[in-house]
C-alpha cells in the first residue's frame, strides 16, 4: 500500500523504530548541528559592517557575505536530497557538513573579499545537512513520534539564530570577525566526529540509482538567477538592465525544468508526486509561510534598531537580547505541537498556526511601543510560525515515497528559501515606500510602513489557511501487528 493510499484511509499505520535509545541519540546530535548551523549564520550578520570596512568593499559586495550561503544552499539541496534518497542519507549528510566545514574553516582567514564570497559560497552546500536531518529523523522515528522530534529540530532553528546575534555581536566587537568563524570550526569538526559515529550505516534500497544532472543543474541555475534578481532588485532597480538579465533566464529555465522533467525517465523528482494533494500543499504553503517569517523577521530587527520615537533605539545586541526570550515560542511550539499533529492531524494544526500567527502580527500592529510588548508579539507569531513548519515537514514525509523523501524535502526547503529572499524585498520596498522625514537628508520607515507590513503578513496567514483547506487530514495508530523495521542509518 503507498503512503497517498494510506493517506485515503485518514488513518496511517504505524512500525516501531530499531531502537528508542538510538533515535533518541540521533535526534540529539541532529538537533546540535541545527543549533550550530543557526547560530554561525546568524553570528555573520553583526560582523558584516567591519568586513565591509576591513576589505573597503561596498555595502552591496558586503550583503552578499550572507546571500552567497542562502542562495547556494537553496539551489543544491533537492540534488542533495535525491542523492541521500539513492546513495544513503548518512552519506550525503557527512558529505554535506565537509564542505560546510571547509567553508567556515577558509572563510576565518580569507584575504579578500572574494575570497571570503567563495568560502561563503562553498558553505552554502552544507546547507543541504537541514533537509536531510528531517529525512534521516523520518528513518528513525516510529511515525506517530516523527513529528515531535521534526518539532524539536524545527524549534532550535530560532534558538540558534538569537544566540548567534549576541555572541556573534560580542565575538566581532571583542575578538575580531574571523574568530566566528573560527569557533564554528572547531565546533564543526566536533560535531561532524559525533555525527559519524552515532548515526548508523546506511542501508539503501534504491534499485535504479541513475541521478538527472541535467536536470538538477537546469533547476540550480534557474532558482539561483531568480534569488540572485531578488536580493540585487533593491540595489540595482526591479527593472534595470542587470536584473532584467537576471530574471528572464532564470524564469525560463525554471520554467524549462518541469518541460524538460516531465520526459525523462528518470526525472530528479516525479511530477507526478506534486498530484498528490498533501505534497502540493506542503509546498505551496511553504513557499507562502517563507514570505511571512522573512518578512517578520526583517521588520521587527530593523524597528528594534530605528531611533525613538520611529522604534525602539536599539543596537545589534540587546535587538537580540528582546528576541531571544521569544525564540522559546518555537522550541515550545515544535515539542507541543508535534504531540497533537499525531492526535488530531495536519490540517488543524496548519490551521491553528496561520490563525496565531495573524494573531501575533494583529498584536504588532496595537501595540509594539516597548521591548517587552515585541517580545510577546514575537512569541505569539513564532509559536504560529511554528505551527505551520512541523506539519509541513510532516506532510512531505508521510505523503512521498519512502525513496523520495530527501529530494522532496530539499525542494521543498528550497520553496521556502525563495519565500525567505522575497519577504526581505517587500518589507524593504514598503519602507522605503512610507518615510518620515527626519531632517533634509535623512527620512525613516514611517509607524505606517510597519503597520502595512504587518497587515501583508495577516493576508499571507489567510492564504496559508484558505491553501489548508486543500490538504488532507491524517492521524496515527499503531498496527497489532509490527513488522520488522529496516533502519536507514
Amino acid at each position: 500500500m503507498t503512503e497517498s493510499e494510506n493517506l485515503d484511509r485518514k488513518t496511517v499505520p504505524q512500525k516501531e523504530a530499531p531502537s528508542s535509545s538510538h533515535a533518541t541519540r540521533v535526534l540529539l546530535v541532529l538537533t546540535g548541528v541545527a543549533l550550530l548551523v543557526n547560530y554561525v549564520e546568524t553570528m555573520v550578520i553583526p560582523g558584516v559592517p567591519t568586513i565591509q570596512k576591513d576589505f573597503a568593499t561596498t555595502a552591496t559586495i558586503a550583503s552578499w557575505i550572507t546571500s552567497a550561503y542562502l542562495i547556494v544552499g537553496s539551489a543544491v539541496s533537492p540534488l542533495f536530497g535525491k542523492l541521500g534518497d539513492i546513495y544513503g542519507k548518512k552519506r550525503m549528510f557527512l558529505i554535506s557538513l565537509v564542505f560546510y566545514i571547509a567553508g567556515v574553516g577558509l572563510a576565518g582567514f580569507s584575504p579578500s573579499i572574494y575570497f571570503l564570497l567563495f568560502a561563503r559560497a562553498l558553505q552554502g552546500i552544507g546547507f543541504a545537512i537541514i533537509p536531510l536531518s528531517i529525512a534521516i529523523i523520518t528513518d528513525v522515528f516510529p511515525r506517530e513520534k516523527v513529528a515531535v522530534a521534526q518539532g524539536i529540530i524545527s524549534g532550535t532553528f530560532a534558538i540558534g539564530a538569537a544566540a548567534g546575534l549576541i555572541i556573534g555581536s560580542y565575538v566581532v566587537q571583542d575578538l575580531g570577525w574571523q574568530y566566528a568563524f573560527h569557533t564554528a570550526f572547531v565546533l564543526s569538526i566536533i560535531l561532524f566526529a559525533v555525527v559519524f559515529k552515532v548515526l548508523q550505516k546506511d542501508i539503501v534500497k534504491a534499485v535504479n540509482k541513475a541521478v538527472d544532472y541535467a536536470g538538477a543543474a537546469i533547476l540550480m541555475a534557474g532558482v539561483t538567477l531568480i534569488l540572485v534578481y531578488l536580493t540585487e532588485g533593491p540595489s540595482l532597480g526591479w527593472l534595470s538592465a542587470e536584473e532584467i538579465l537576471f530574471l528572464v533566464p532564470g524564469a525560463v529555465l525554471t520554467f524549462s525544468f518541469f518541460v524538460f522533467e516531465s520526459k525523462r525517465q528518470n526525472p530528479l523528482m516525479k511530477l507526478s508526486l506534486f498530484r498528490i494533494r498533501n505534497v502540493l500543499v506542503a509546498n505551496l504553503v511553504g513557499l507562502v509561510s517563507g514570505i511571512i517569517m522573512f518578512l517578520l523577521f526583517f521588520a521587527v530587527v530593523y524597528y528594534a534598531q530605528l531611533p525613538k520615537p520611529f522604534g525602539l533605539s536599539e543596537n545589534v545586541v540587546t535587538a537580540g537580547l528582546t528576541l531571544a526570550p521569544s525564540t522559546l515560542g518555537m522550541l515550545i511550539g515544535g515539542i507541543v505541537i508535534g504531540r497533537f499533529l499525531a492526535r488530531i492531524g495536519p490540517k488543524p494544526v496548519l490551521f491553528l498556526g496561520s490563525g496565531i500567527l495573524g494573531l501575533g502580527q494583529v498584536l504588532f500592529i496595537v501595540n509594539r511601543s516597548s521591548s517587552a510588548y515585541v517580545a510577546l508579539d514575537l512569541f505569539v507569531a513564532l509559536f504560529g510560525v511554528i505551527c505551520i513548519l512541523v506539519p509541513l515537514v510532516n506532510m512531505l514525509a508521510i505523503s512521498l515515497p519512502r525513496d523520495n523523501v530527501a529530494v522532496g524535502l530539499g525542494i521543498n526547503t528550497m520553496l521556502r528559501n525563495l519565500g525567505g529572499a522575497i519577504g526581505p524585498v517587500v518589507a524593504t520596498t514598503i519602507m522605503a515606500t512610507y518615510t518620515t522625514q527626519l531632517s533634509a537628508n535623512v527620512a525613516l520607515p514611517s509607524s505606517s510602513a510597519f503597520d502595512i507590513i504587518f497587515y501583508i503578513g495577516i493576508a499571507l496567514a489567510v492564504i496559508v489557511a484558505v491553501i489548508t483547506i486543500g490538504a488532507k487530514n491524517y492521524t496515527f495508530k499503531k498496527t497489532a501487528q509490527v513488522p520488522a523495521a529496516a533502519p536507514a542509518h
